[in-house]
Protein backbone atom coordinates (compact mmCIF):
# COMPACT_ATOMS: atom_id res chain seq x y z
CA UNK A 1 0.00 0.00 0.00
CA UNK A 2 1.25 3.27 -0.98
CA UNK A 3 1.85 6.11 1.84
CA UNK A 4 -1.10 8.43 -0.34
CA UNK A 5 -3.64 5.10 0.22
CA UNK A 6 -2.99 4.74 4.00
CA UNK A 7 -5.89 6.39 5.76
CA UNK A 8 -5.54 9.55 7.23
CA UNK A 9 -4.70 8.32 10.90
CA UNK A 10 -1.85 6.23 9.69
CA UNK A 11 -0.45 9.25 7.77
CA UNK A 12 -0.70 11.11 10.93
CA UNK A 13 0.88 8.73 13.15
CA UNK A 14 3.71 8.23 10.51
CA UNK A 15 4.46 12.00 9.94
CA UNK A 16 4.32 12.27 14.08
CA UNK A 17 6.83 9.51 14.57
CA UNK A 18 9.10 11.13 11.92
CA UNK A 19 8.62 14.12 13.83
CA UNK A 20 9.95 12.45 16.93
CA UNK A 21 6.96 12.88 18.85
CA UNK A 22 5.33 10.89 21.13
CA UNK A 23 1.07 10.76 21.19
CA UNK A 24 1.12 12.97 24.32
CA UNK A 25 3.67 15.49 22.82
CA UNK A 26 1.75 15.67 19.75
CA UNK A 27 -1.96 16.06 22.25
CA UNK A 28 -0.20 18.84 24.36
CA UNK A 29 0.73 21.00 20.89
CA UNK A 30 -2.89 20.47 19.88
CA UNK A 31 -4.75 21.34 23.35
CA UNK A 32 -6.16 17.84 22.69
CA UNK A 33 -6.14 14.55 24.94
CA UNK A 34 -3.57 12.29 24.31
CA UNK A 35 -7.09 9.08 24.15
CA UNK A 36 -7.96 11.95 20.66
CA UNK A 37 -4.58 11.24 19.30
CA UNK A 38 -4.80 7.50 19.85
CA UNK A 39 -8.28 7.52 18.35
CA UNK A 40 -7.45 9.24 15.34
CA UNK A 41 -4.23 7.28 14.38
CA UNK A 42 -6.29 4.08 14.93
CA UNK A 43 -9.10 5.40 13.05
CA UNK A 44 -11.67 5.19 15.26
CA UNK A 45 -12.13 8.78 15.81
CA UNK A 46 -12.84 10.89 12.08
CA UNK A 47 -10.91 13.72 11.16
CA UNK A 48 -14.17 15.54 9.14
CA UNK A 49 -13.27 19.09 9.65
CA UNK A 50 -10.76 20.80 7.71
CA UNK A 51 -9.79 23.33 10.48
CA UNK A 52 -8.47 20.15 12.31
CA UNK A 53 -6.26 18.37 9.61
CA UNK A 54 -4.56 22.01 9.41
CA UNK A 55 -4.04 22.18 12.81
CA UNK A 56 -2.42 18.50 12.60
CA UNK A 57 -0.34 19.78 9.41
CA UNK A 58 1.02 22.86 11.17
CA UNK A 59 2.16 21.09 14.15
CA UNK A 60 3.31 17.96 12.22
CA UNK A 61 5.19 21.01 9.84
CA UNK A 62 3.60 20.06 6.60
CA UNK A 63 1.27 20.02 4.28
CA UNK A 64 -2.39 19.29 4.72
CA UNK A 65 -2.42 18.15 1.37
CA UNK A 66 -0.10 15.64 2.69
CA UNK A 67 -2.22 14.22 5.61
CA UNK A 68 -4.88 14.12 2.97
CA UNK A 69 -3.20 12.01 0.24
CA UNK A 70 -2.07 13.04 -2.84
CA UNK A 71 -1.51 16.32 -4.26
CA UNK A 72 -3.87 18.63 -4.91
CA UNK A 73 -5.96 17.63 -8.47
CA UNK A 74 -6.84 19.66 -11.32
CA UNK A 75 -10.24 19.85 -10.71
CA UNK A 76 -9.52 21.59 -6.93
CA UNK A 77 -6.67 23.56 -8.51
CA UNK A 78 -8.57 25.01 -11.25
CA UNK A 79 -11.11 26.20 -8.81
CA UNK A 80 -8.61 28.45 -7.12
CA UNK A 81 -6.86 29.96 -9.92
CA UNK A 82 -7.95 32.95 -8.98
CA UNK A 83 -6.87 33.57 -5.45
CA UNK A 84 -3.23 35.07 -6.54
CA UNK A 85 -5.07 37.81 -8.40
CA UNK A 86 -7.75 38.45 -5.13
CA UNK A 87 -4.74 38.55 -2.91
CA UNK A 88 -2.83 41.01 -4.82
CA UNK A 89 -6.38 43.33 -4.93
CA UNK A 90 -6.40 43.28 -1.19
CA UNK A 91 -2.61 44.42 -0.84
CA UNK A 92 -3.38 47.37 -2.53
CA UNK A 93 -3.58 51.12 -0.91
CA UNK A 94 -5.58 53.92 -2.57
CA UNK A 95 -3.55 56.23 -1.42
CA UNK A 96 -4.49 59.10 -3.79
CA UNK A 97 -7.99 59.29 -4.72
CA UNK A 98 -8.31 62.76 -5.72
CA UNK A 99 -5.17 62.35 -8.12
CA UNK A 100 -6.75 64.90 -11.62
CA UNK A 101 -5.29 62.36 -13.95
CA UNK A 102 -6.68 59.19 -12.57
CA UNK A 103 -10.17 58.02 -14.25
CA UNK A 104 -12.81 58.94 -11.67
CA UNK A 105 -14.48 55.98 -9.45
CA UNK A 106 -17.88 54.28 -10.97
CA UNK A 107 -20.65 55.56 -9.83
CA UNK A 108 -21.61 53.97 -6.56
CA UNK A 109 -25.19 52.66 -8.03
CA UNK A 110 -23.38 50.48 -10.77
CA UNK A 111 -20.66 49.46 -8.16
CA UNK A 112 -23.98 48.15 -6.04
CA UNK A 113 -25.26 46.49 -9.10
CA UNK A 114 -22.53 44.60 -9.34
CA UNK A 115 -21.88 43.74 -6.06
CA UNK A 116 -25.37 42.20 -6.00
CA UNK A 117 -24.20 40.15 -9.19
CA UNK A 118 -20.84 39.11 -6.66
CA UNK A 119 -23.58 37.87 -4.31
CA UNK A 120 -25.70 35.79 -6.72
CA UNK A 121 -22.40 34.28 -8.00
CA UNK A 122 -21.66 33.03 -4.72
CA UNK A 123 -25.01 31.81 -3.73
CA UNK A 124 -24.94 30.19 -7.30
CA UNK A 125 -21.36 28.41 -6.24
CA UNK A 126 -19.96 29.72 -9.62
CA UNK A 127 -16.81 30.04 -7.46
CA UNK A 128 -14.02 30.05 -10.13
CA UNK A 129 -16.42 33.30 -11.67
CA UNK A 130 -16.85 34.86 -8.39
CA UNK A 131 -12.75 35.12 -8.11
CA UNK A 132 -12.45 36.61 -11.49
CA UNK A 133 -14.47 39.53 -10.86
CA UNK A 134 -13.30 40.29 -7.68
CA UNK A 135 -10.01 41.80 -8.40
CA UNK A 136 -11.97 44.85 -10.37
CA UNK A 137 -14.54 45.06 -8.19
CA UNK A 138 -12.47 45.18 -5.04
CA UNK A 139 -10.18 48.26 -6.72
CA UNK A 140 -13.41 50.07 -8.04
CA UNK A 141 -15.56 49.95 -4.74
CA UNK A 142 -12.05 51.28 -2.88
CA UNK A 143 -11.98 54.05 -5.03
CA UNK A 144 -15.21 54.73 -4.76
CA UNK A 145 -14.89 54.68 -0.97
CA UNK A 146 -11.85 57.20 -0.81
CA UNK A 147 -13.46 59.71 -3.16
CA UNK A 148 -17.22 59.30 -1.31
CA UNK A 149 -16.72 57.49 2.10
CA UNK A 150 -19.99 58.86 2.69
CA UNK A 151 -21.94 57.31 0.14
CA UNK A 152 -19.56 54.20 -0.74
CA UNK A 153 -19.03 52.73 2.99
CA UNK A 154 -21.75 49.76 2.49
CA UNK A 155 -21.21 48.73 -0.59
CA UNK A 156 -17.10 48.36 0.55
CA UNK A 157 -18.19 46.12 3.25
CA UNK A 158 -20.00 44.11 1.72
CA UNK A 159 -17.55 43.74 -1.27
CA UNK A 160 -15.03 42.61 1.11
CA UNK A 161 -17.92 40.23 2.61
CA UNK A 162 -18.15 38.39 -0.34
CA UNK A 163 -14.69 37.88 -0.68
CA UNK A 164 -14.03 37.02 2.69
CA UNK A 165 -16.96 34.48 2.21
CA UNK A 166 -15.51 32.47 -0.95
CA UNK A 167 -12.06 32.80 0.69
CA UNK A 168 -13.59 30.63 3.30
CA UNK A 169 -14.73 28.20 0.73
CA UNK A 170 -11.11 27.82 -0.97
CA UNK A 171 -9.22 27.09 2.16
CA UNK A 172 -7.82 30.31 2.51
CA UNK A 173 -9.08 30.90 5.79
CA UNK A 174 -5.91 33.96 6.71
CA UNK A 175 -6.87 35.81 3.57
CA UNK A 176 -10.28 35.36 4.22
CA UNK A 177 -9.50 37.08 7.82
CA UNK A 178 -7.34 39.89 5.89
CA UNK A 179 -10.88 40.74 3.78
CA UNK A 180 -13.25 40.71 6.37
CA UNK A 181 -10.51 42.85 8.72
CA UNK A 182 -10.49 45.19 5.98
CA UNK A 183 -14.82 45.40 6.04
CA UNK A 184 -14.55 45.71 9.67
CA UNK A 185 -12.30 49.11 9.33
CA UNK A 186 -14.10 50.15 5.98
CA UNK A 187 -17.14 49.97 8.84
CA UNK A 188 -15.81 52.15 11.36
CA UNK A 189 -17.75 54.17 13.93
CA UNK A 190 -21.22 52.70 12.08
CA UNK A 191 -22.60 49.91 13.92
CA UNK A 192 -24.95 48.63 11.31
CA UNK A 193 -22.21 48.21 8.89
CA UNK A 194 -19.88 47.28 11.83
CA UNK A 195 -22.14 44.37 12.40
CA UNK A 196 -22.90 43.19 8.84
CA UNK A 197 -18.97 43.35 8.73
CA UNK A 198 -18.35 40.76 11.77
CA UNK A 199 -20.28 38.69 10.18
CA UNK A 200 -16.82 37.30 7.45
CA UNK A 201 -15.16 38.30 10.35
CA UNK A 202 -16.66 35.35 12.63
CA UNK A 203 -16.37 33.05 9.75
CA UNK A 204 -13.16 33.74 8.89
CA UNK A 205 -12.40 32.89 12.34
CA UNK A 206 -14.21 29.93 13.28
CA UNK A 207 -11.97 28.59 9.74
CA UNK A 208 -8.91 29.30 11.39
CA UNK A 209 -10.29 27.29 14.41
CA UNK A 210 -10.34 30.41 16.69
CA UNK A 211 -13.46 29.43 17.87
CA UNK A 212 -13.56 31.82 21.18
CA UNK A 213 -12.07 34.25 19.04
CA UNK A 214 -14.98 33.92 16.77
CA UNK A 215 -18.02 33.65 19.21
CA UNK A 216 -16.54 36.81 20.97
CA UNK A 217 -16.39 39.04 18.17
CA UNK A 218 -19.91 38.09 16.91
CA UNK A 219 -21.63 38.63 19.99
CA UNK A 220 -19.87 42.27 20.58
CA UNK A 221 -21.06 43.57 16.93
CA UNK A 222 -24.38 42.20 17.74
CA UNK A 223 -27.08 45.15 17.50
CA UNK A 224 -28.14 46.16 20.40
CA UNK A 225 -32.07 45.57 19.60
CA UNK A 226 -34.58 43.16 21.26
CA UNK A 227 -36.36 40.50 19.26
CA UNK A 228 -39.63 42.64 18.15
CA UNK A 229 -37.46 46.16 18.05
CA UNK A 230 -34.89 46.13 14.87
CA UNK A 231 -35.52 46.63 11.07
CA UNK A 232 -35.74 43.37 9.19
CA UNK A 233 -32.00 44.32 7.86
CA UNK A 234 -30.81 44.70 11.83
CA UNK A 235 -33.08 41.31 12.62
CA UNK A 236 -31.40 39.55 10.17
CA UNK A 237 -27.72 40.64 10.65
CA UNK A 238 -28.54 40.09 14.41
CA UNK A 239 -29.56 36.54 13.98
CA UNK A 240 -26.81 36.00 11.56
CA UNK A 241 -24.43 36.82 14.32
CA UNK A 242 -26.12 34.64 17.08
CA UNK A 243 -25.68 31.94 14.83
CA UNK A 244 -22.04 32.68 13.97
CA UNK A 245 -21.68 32.48 17.67
CA UNK A 246 -23.65 29.07 18.20
CA UNK A 247 -21.33 27.68 15.74
CA UNK A 248 -18.46 28.91 17.40
CA UNK A 249 -19.52 27.81 20.77
CA UNK A 250 -20.32 24.66 19.80
CA UNK A 251 -16.79 24.25 18.35
CA UNK A 252 -15.62 25.08 21.50
CA UNK A 253 -18.02 22.03 22.78
CA UNK A 254 -19.95 24.65 24.53
CA UNK A 255 -23.12 22.88 24.41
CA UNK A 256 -25.18 25.06 26.91
CA UNK A 257 -24.37 28.40 25.12
CA UNK A 258 -24.92 27.12 21.32
CA UNK A 259 -28.20 26.05 22.32
CA UNK A 260 -29.05 28.84 23.75
CA UNK A 261 -27.56 31.08 21.06
CA UNK A 262 -29.73 29.38 18.89
CA UNK A 263 -32.88 29.55 20.47
CA UNK A 264 -32.32 33.65 20.72
CA UNK A 265 -31.70 33.35 16.96
CA UNK A 266 -34.94 31.40 16.15
CA UNK A 267 -37.39 33.98 18.38
CA UNK A 268 -35.58 36.47 15.66
CA UNK A 269 -36.45 34.03 12.98
CA UNK A 270 -39.54 33.42 13.75
CA UNK A 271 -40.30 37.02 13.37
CA UNK A 272 -38.76 37.98 10.06
CA UNK A 273 -39.68 35.33 8.34
CA UNK A 274 -38.34 33.84 4.90
CA UNK A 275 -37.40 35.25 2.35
CA UNK A 276 -35.88 38.83 3.49
CA UNK A 277 -32.23 39.32 2.40
CA UNK A 278 -31.75 42.56 1.31
CA UNK A 279 -28.40 41.63 3.73
CA UNK A 280 -27.51 38.38 1.98
CA UNK A 281 -27.60 36.62 5.11
CA UNK A 282 -30.19 34.05 4.01
CA UNK A 283 -31.44 34.75 7.40
CA UNK A 284 -34.98 33.08 8.21
CA UNK A 285 -36.64 30.00 10.13
CA UNK A 286 -35.53 27.27 8.00
CA UNK A 287 -31.30 28.93 8.37
CA UNK A 288 -31.88 28.74 12.26
CA UNK A 289 -32.60 24.81 11.62
CA UNK A 290 -29.88 24.05 9.68
CA UNK A 291 -27.71 25.65 12.11
CA UNK A 292 -29.03 23.27 14.83
CA UNK A 293 -28.10 20.59 13.13
CA UNK A 294 -24.41 21.80 11.90
CA UNK A 295 -23.65 22.99 15.79
CA UNK A 296 -25.36 18.85 17.13
CA UNK A 297 -23.06 17.91 14.48
CA UNK A 298 -20.00 20.00 15.53
CA UNK A 299 -20.79 18.85 19.52
CA UNK A 300 -20.41 15.14 18.66
CA UNK A 301 -24.09 14.91 18.60
CA UNK A 302 -25.02 13.00 15.57
CA UNK A 303 -27.93 11.13 16.04
CA UNK A 304 -29.74 14.48 17.10
CA UNK A 305 -28.17 15.72 14.15
CA UNK A 306 -29.61 13.23 11.79
CA UNK A 307 -33.18 13.52 13.41
CA UNK A 308 -33.29 17.14 13.16
CA UNK A 309 -32.05 16.84 9.61
CA UNK A 310 -34.45 14.78 8.64
CA UNK A 311 -37.39 17.60 9.59
CA UNK A 312 -35.28 20.79 8.28
CA UNK A 313 -35.33 19.23 4.77
CA UNK A 314 -38.91 19.09 4.91
CA UNK A 315 -39.54 22.74 5.79
CA UNK A 316 -41.00 24.99 2.92
CA UNK A 317 -38.14 27.27 2.99
CA UNK A 318 -35.38 24.13 1.97
CA UNK A 319 -35.99 24.98 -1.63
CA UNK A 320 -35.50 28.79 -1.51
CA UNK A 321 -31.99 28.68 0.00
CA UNK A 322 -29.11 29.27 -2.56
CA UNK A 323 -27.49 26.47 -3.55
CA UNK A 324 -24.38 26.96 -1.83
CA UNK A 325 -25.97 27.26 1.78
CA UNK A 326 -28.05 23.62 0.95
CA UNK A 327 -25.14 21.88 -0.44
CA UNK A 328 -22.68 23.40 2.34
CA UNK A 329 -25.09 21.80 5.12
CA UNK A 330 -25.47 18.44 2.97
CA UNK A 331 -21.46 18.10 3.64
CA UNK A 332 -22.27 18.74 7.05
CA UNK A 333 -24.66 16.25 7.09
CA UNK A 334 -22.38 13.79 5.86
CA UNK A 335 -20.34 14.51 8.68
CA UNK A 336 -23.08 13.31 10.91
CA UNK A 337 -23.42 9.91 9.18
CA UNK A 338 -20.16 9.67 9.04
CA UNK A 339 -19.83 9.98 12.49
CA UNK A 340 -21.92 7.26 13.08
CA UNK A 341 -20.83 4.99 10.88
CA UNK A 342 -23.56 5.11 7.85
CA UNK A 343 -21.24 5.23 4.88
CA UNK A 344 -24.01 4.52 2.30
CA UNK A 345 -26.14 7.70 4.00
CA UNK A 346 -23.10 10.11 3.79
CA UNK A 347 -22.71 8.99 0.45
CA UNK A 348 -25.77 9.91 -0.31
CA UNK A 349 -25.65 13.06 1.41
CA UNK A 350 -22.69 14.22 -0.85
CA UNK A 351 -23.78 13.05 -4.08
CA UNK A 352 -26.57 15.31 -3.69
CA UNK A 353 -24.11 18.34 -2.54
CA UNK A 354 -22.82 17.79 -5.49
CA UNK A 355 -25.66 17.87 -7.98
CA UNK A 356 -26.81 21.08 -6.24
CA UNK A 357 -23.70 23.02 -6.35
CA UNK A 358 -20.33 20.98 -8.33
CA UNK A 359 -18.08 23.57 -6.75
CA UNK A 360 -19.18 23.02 -3.25
CA UNK A 361 -17.64 19.77 -3.25
CA UNK A 362 -15.00 19.76 -5.88
CA UNK A 363 -13.40 23.42 -4.42
CA UNK A 364 -13.39 23.36 -0.88
CA UNK A 365 -10.86 21.10 1.42
CA UNK A 366 -13.61 20.87 3.86
CA UNK A 367 -15.48 18.95 1.26
CA UNK A 368 -12.22 16.90 0.19
CA UNK A 369 -12.11 15.58 3.64
CA UNK A 370 -15.17 13.80 4.25
CA UNK A 371 -15.56 12.40 0.83
CA UNK A 372 -12.17 11.47 1.43
CA UNK A 373 -13.45 9.83 5.08
CA UNK A 374 -16.45 8.10 2.97
CA UNK A 375 -14.56 6.59 -0.05
CA UNK A 376 -11.92 5.11 2.08
CA UNK A 377 -14.55 3.73 4.96
CA UNK A 378 -15.76 0.72 3.00
CA UNK A 379 -16.73 0.16 -0.87
CA UNK A 380 -18.03 3.15 -2.23
CA UNK A 381 -21.53 3.77 -4.32
CA UNK A 382 -20.75 4.72 -7.67
CA UNK A 383 -21.02 8.25 -7.06
CA UNK A 384 -19.24 8.05 -4.46
CA UNK A 385 -16.68 6.81 -6.22
CA UNK A 386 -16.98 9.16 -9.07
CA UNK A 387 -16.38 11.99 -7.26
CA UNK A 388 -13.53 10.82 -5.12
CA UNK A 389 -11.16 9.50 -8.32
CA UNK A 390 -12.05 12.78 -9.96
CA UNK A 391 -10.93 14.82 -6.89
CA UNK A 392 -8.08 12.23 -6.56
CA UNK A 393 -8.85 10.90 -2.88
CA UNK A 394 -10.19 7.17 -4.25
Amino acid sequence: MSVDELPIGRRVAQWRIRRRMTQQMLADRLGRSKSWVDKVERGVRALDRFSVIRDLAEVLRVDPVVLLGRTTPPSIAAGTDGVDAVRAALARYDFTPHDPDRRPAPPVAELSRRAAHAWLTYQHAHYSHLLRMLPGLLADAQHAHAAQPECATSLLVQVYRVTSSVLVKLGEADLAWLAADRAVTAAGGDRQFAAVAAIPLAQALRALGRDRLAMAAALAAAPPISCDQGTPDESSVLGTLLLQAALAAAGCGDTRTAHELTDRAAEIADLVGEGDDDQWTCFGPTAVELARVVAAVDLGDAADAITRHGIAVRRAGWRCLPAEHRAAYLIDVARAYLQVGDLAAAGRALVDADRTAPAETRSRPAARTVIAAVARGGPATAGVAHLASTLGVA
